[in-house]
């Protein structure tokens, strides 16, 4: 995004739609460049980005009581998502739609590994795409689906992917009426299961390989939105700059302390979060703000290091191009979702990563500690976690435990601390780093068998965006 380059229509949205801006005492969500009018949680998820060009965020960040919090423990995942839920769509979605919705999106498990003393995983990648993607993917989808059918209307879904964002997308919207999507990926930097997930579906999926970067999917993406000539389109977004992918990432960090604590009420958690594009930190952050006892968050980063690099200095600089890494999902040279972060501790960032007002660097720190992890470390602690714990990662998983046990060292809080890392997707969707690593193939979940005799169907582009306008003109009539 550039300036005014990104900006999704928001009176021709509207008008086709059916919404108005008035919020009849519904929670507000305002842009973070501070530039457009406050809007409600529909008009944001069905926009995905502010016409500034902005990233949705609420104007107050609602909180629960410590008592509420602590009922959490005798809950259900779905119990819990749709407490989390109604704190934000209170007076847009009755109760009883929003039980069901949840209760449809989160009809899977949720395993909480322990690994050593007070140190656990969380796995998140028991979905229908065995990624952690599915949490935001599957409820944002079902939202969107439930505002469609009430007020008419349909969407063209632009989304980019590094890895598991587009099987999550293409899988949540597959097969509905009212919605197509287009997932654009880097055809050299994912693996073959993470392609197949997204080029084996068809109906209302389009895929679409470019020989480059995530960054170069993200930009044709962004550029797509800016452009006035595709109105007609009604584009929306699906990557985790939209507000309905964030909100359902504040969930699973309130289900794990619900069922993990020991019950003191004095008791915090450290989360460790393998983190690219930022959004599942960002989920964290609001469950933190909503009043989730969190005492740190170990923000591990592979060696895509602009956010460490920016914590230790107080400089934002963006990393171009990415590095590519192992742990594909988190090729982010610019996270998304740094101006919603910079924002929640008092500053303001542009989608070009200019800083406006400088954040407090110093809660920052004290909230925070972030660390880089290479792809050699990557590696010997998917080895070492296995050989000594019996835990099984993959190389996002991987990158978020040996950032754990970076700041438990450092910390010297090891067995003492509750802590919680997240792995984010399943260790078959990576059989060949875990073959060579290893010495063998893990087992393959149901949603992924079957998945090598499938037809694949996708398109190759070039990164220019007269391409990629062409492609959308040729294909899609609004």
């Amino acid at each position: 995004m550039s300036g005014t380059s990104c900006l999704p229509r928001g009176n021709e949205l509207n008008k086709g739609l059916g919404m108005d801006n008035t919020n009849n005492g519904k929670l507000l969500f305002r842009s973070t460049n501070g530039r457009a009018p406050a809007v409600s949680f529909e008009q944001a998820l069905l926009r995905g980005l502010a016409p500034d060009g902005g990233l949705y965020m609420p104007e107050e960040i609602p909180a629960f009581t410590a008592g509420e919090i602590g009922k959490f423990s005798d809950m259900e995942y779905h119990e819990i998502a749709l407490e989390v839920g109604r704190k934000f769509l209170a007076g847009e979605i009755p109760d009883e739609d929003l039980e069901r919705i949840v209760k449809d999106a989160y009809n899977y498990e949720i395993p909480l590994e322990h690994v050593s003393d007070n140190s656990f995983v969380m796995r998140l990648d028991q979905g229908p795409t065995a990624s952690f993607k599915d949490f935001a993917a599957r409820m944002m989808g079902r939202l969107m689906q439930y505002f469609l059918n009430r007020n008419g209307g349909k969407l063209l879904i632009l989304t980019a992917t590094s890895g598991d964002t587009g099987s999550a997308i293409a899988n949540a919207f597959y097969g509905l009426d009212n919605v197509n999507v287009v997932v654009l990926f880097p055809e050299k930097e994912v693996t073959d299961r993470q392609r197949k997930q997204m080029t084996t579906l068809g109906k209302n999926v389009s895929i679409v390989a470019l020989d480059g970067k995530f960054d170069d999917c993200q930009a044709l993406v962004k550029q797509a939105f800016g452009d006035s000539e595709l109105d007609y389109l009604n584009l929306s977004s699906a990557n985790s700059i939209n507000i309905g992918r964030l909100i359902p990432q504040t969930m699973y960090y309130f289900y794990s302390f619900a069922k993990l604590r020991s019950g003191d009420p004095g008791e915090k958690v450290v989360f460790s979060v393998p983190s690219g594009n930022f959004g599942d930190l960002c989920g964290g952050l609001i469950a933190k703000k909503m009043g989730l006892p969190v005492s740190r968050f170990v923000v591990a980063t592979n060696e895509n290091d602009e956010y460490p690099r920016f914590v230790k200095s107080g400089f934002y600089e963006k990393l171009v191009p990415s590095r590519n890494c192992i742990s594909s999902a988190m090729n982010v040279g610019h996270p998304s979702n740094i101006p919603r972060l910079v924002q929640m501790y008092g500053g303001t960032m542009d989608e070009n990563g200019n800083i406006g007002t400088a954040p407090d660097m110093d809660l920052i720190r004290k909230d925070m500690y972030a660390v880089s992890i290479s792809d050699r470390e990557t590696e010997a602690m998917i080895s070492q976690a296995y050989t000594e714990s019996d835990l099984l990662l993959e190389p996002h998983g991987s990158v978020g435990w040996a950032g754990l046990q970076s700041y438990t060292d450092r910390e010297g809080v090891a067995g003492e601390q509750l802590c919680i890392s997240l792995e984010t997707a399943h260790p078959a969707k990576f059989p060949e780093k875990i073959r060579e690593i290893l010495s063998f193939d893990p087992e393959l979940p149901p949603s992924l068998q079957g998945l090598e005799e499938k037809k694949e169907f996708f398109q190759h582009l070039p990164t220019q965006y007269s391409a990629f306008k062409e492609f959308l003109k040729k294909n899609y009539t609004g």
